[in-house]
């Protein structure tokens, strides 16, 4: 039984973490709200799932998956629960624990590149809060994206299985992760991330590494890799790009 992955059909957002996860091991699902309404699909179901009342652990915002009856939120979460399934993370305990830690600090790089361009809040459009945004890009530009990318680079060099991984010898969703992070902040900060990644040899050379992996480049290459646009969380504003 295939997946049902329940994601707004125009943007990358944060469903794409759990895209890649999925397209990388090759796992059958449905995009649900990209499929048709007489199929019972669309933002319409994808609506009836965020508001069904008799939902006992009912979901806050998507992505929500679900696998049979089982329905996960959050992205942390939801790779978390389909990593041993699809075979994108570690066999021990402390593998999972620390796969998921960085992933959760991928979440926090998401969200601050996310707040650059709403820095007072996402019920104000970006025209509404331009000098914030200024002052907060600056910051993420000179201090955080440098920042977090050390950390990646510094987990890469740290691997005891060797510099190619995150974790172990193998690819996982944390792998995957990090390669949309890159590419959603070289698309919304190309200079900053640029002159970040100069620092940060082993994160290209990981980044270039998931991109060739065959299913992942087969995805990258199709239509349901939806591009990046100013509706989604990493949205190309030059003013906000300090090299």
């Amino acid at each position: 039984m295939a997946y049902e992955l329940h994601y707004w059909p125009g943007i990358q957002g944060r469903g794409e973490f759990v895209r890649l996860a999925l397209e990388a091991a090759g796992a059958p699902y449905v995009d649900v709200a990209r499929g048709a309404v007489e199929d019972g699909r669309g933002v319409a179901a994808l609506t009836r799932l965020l508001h069904d009342e008799a939902a006992p652990q009912p979901p806050f915002a998507p992505p929500i998956l679900k696998d049979g009856e089982r329905v996960v939120a959050q992205t942390a979460a939801i790779l978390q629960y389909l990593g041993p399934t699809l075979r994108l993370v570690g066999r021990s305990e402390m593998a999972r624990v620390w796969t998921n830690q960085i992933q959760l600090t991928i979440a926090d790089a998401v969200d601050e590149a996310h707040d650059t361009h709403h820095p007072l809040g996402a019920s104000l459009y970006y025209e509404d809060q331009k000098p914030e945004a200024l002052r907060r890009a600056r910051g993420f530009c000179s201090e955080r994206l440098p920042r977090f990318m050390r950390w990646f680079e510094q987990i890469l060099q740290r691997n005891p299985a060797g510099p190619r991984q995150l974790v172990g010898a193998r690819l996982s969703y944390a792998d995957l992760s990090l390669f949309q992070l890159v590419e959603g902040l070289g698309y919304a900060f190309p200079k900053a991330t640029r002159r970040a990644l100069d620092a940060a040899p082993a994160v290209v050379d990981l980044h270039a590494r998931v991109a060739a992996q065959p299913r992942v480049a087969a995805y990258l290459a199709s239509p349901r890799r939806i591009a990046f646009n100013e509706q989604g969380i990493f949205r190309r504003y030059p003013e906000l790009d300090f090299d």
